[in-house]
Parts: structure tokens; sequence; C-alpha cells
């Protein structure tokens, strides 16, 4: 067991060292030299976890919705509102976050590397809250809960990619509430409308998620 514990604790240290790494100098210039440097571990318990820099990416990308813990209830509009929110926020801080995310757009384009299990995981989080409203009768007859998950994970995604390539992460949050301003009048009933919140501060979003029912974790290919 304490064996076993001792692995856990070396994979997910080389984890965050590799997000600090692939963040700070992005995925193509990073060294695994870098990596190693940063974690504290032998090349040998290294490659025991990751054999390759490939492999290190996936992992990060696969641990970026681990990094967070978020409150999914009572689900529903504004919850969502919340989490999307509170990712915006936490991007600007939490690094193992901002680094799986900047890599899975970014490296599937340069080296390949095919890991879709984020997009999926956001997709059907967004999913279950969108279905969640409509039973309670907050969206608009028309609204197609798994279409419009596909659509926010999009939106979404391209305002963070945006952000990171002009170097403007501080305004995610800023740039996120803006979005769901245009969203909501096409997809919310309007006697809904005036009760969302938008304008909330971090502070404000971790009090109304501050009692935590569970996580939730990425399920990998393969």
């Amino acid at each position: 067991m304490a064996q076993q514990e001792r692995a856990i604790r070396t994979r997910n240290a080389i984890l965050a060292a590799a997000a600090e790494v692939f963040d700070e100098y992005h995925y193509e210039a990073a060294s695994i030299t870098d990596i190693l440097n940063r974690a504290g571990v032998t090349k040998g318990a290294l490659y025991f976890h990751f054999p390759s820099k490939e492999a290190l990416a996936q992992g990060v990308m696969a641990a970026q919705a681990r990094a967070l813990e978020l409150r999914l209830e009572p689900a529903g509009l504004q919850t969502l509102i919340d989490i999307n929110l509170r990712i915006a926020h936490e991007m600007r801080t939490n690094t193992l976050l901002r680094a799986g995310v900047r890599l899975s757009a970014a490296v599937q384009r340069s080296v390949g590397i095919s890991e879709l299990a984020p997009f999926r995981l956001w997709t059907e989080l967004f999913s279950s809250q969108l279905t969640a409203a409509k039973e309670k009768g907050e969206l608009l007859q028309h609204v197609d809960p798994q279409q419009l998950a596909r659509l926010i994970v999009s939106s979404y995604t391209g305002v963070q990619q945006v952000c990171a390539l002009f170097d403007t992460l501080a305004e995610l949050p800023e740039q996120i509430t803006a979005l769901w301003r245009v969203i909501l009048p096409g997809i919310a009933v309007p006697g809904v409308l005036p009760h969302l919140r938008l304008d909330s501060t971090h502070a404000e979003l971790m009090e109304r998620q501050r009692l935590l029912p569970g996580t939730f974790e990425v399920e990998t290919d393969g």
C-alpha cells in the first residue's frame, strides 16, 4: 500500500511539473530534462509512468478536469453558468487545468495526438446541466441540450484559445460573461433571464460552489 501511494505521489508530481513546463514553454519547446528537474524525480521514474513526451501531454490533458472540484447541484442553467465562469477564473491560476486545455487544442494539430476525452467530458457535463434546465422549464422549446452543449464547448474553447494567443487570460471571465449574454436570449425562457447571475466575482462563485457533492474524472480511451 505504501509503495502504491508513493507511486501515485510520484505520478502526480510528474504531471504537475509537466503542466508547468508545457504552460511556460508550450509543447514543442518543452523538454523532458526541464520536466525532470521541475519534478525532482529520476528519468527511470518518469519513464515508468510516461514512456514519452507525447504520453506526458496526454496525461496532462486527461488530468485537466481532475484539477477542479465542481458543484453540480442543483442542476440547471445557473449551475452551468457558474461552472463556466469558475473554469474561466481557474484558468488564470490553475496550471494543470490551463496546460491541459491548451494542449487539447494545440498538440493535436502539431504532432497528431488524439485525445478527445476532455472535450467529450465537458460536452457530457454541459449536456446534463442543460437537460436538467429543460426539464425545469428554463429553456425554450426548440433547444436541443446535446447540440447546445457542443456549441458552448466549441465557443468556450475558441474564446480560451484567443485569450491564450493574445496573452489576455486575465480577461477570460469577462469574455465568457459576454459570450453568455449573447447566448442566453436565444435559449432561455424570458421569465428566467432576470434571475440568472452573470456578474459574479470569483469569491461569490466559490461560495456558491463551496459544498461539493463529488468530483468527476476524464475517462481516457484505451
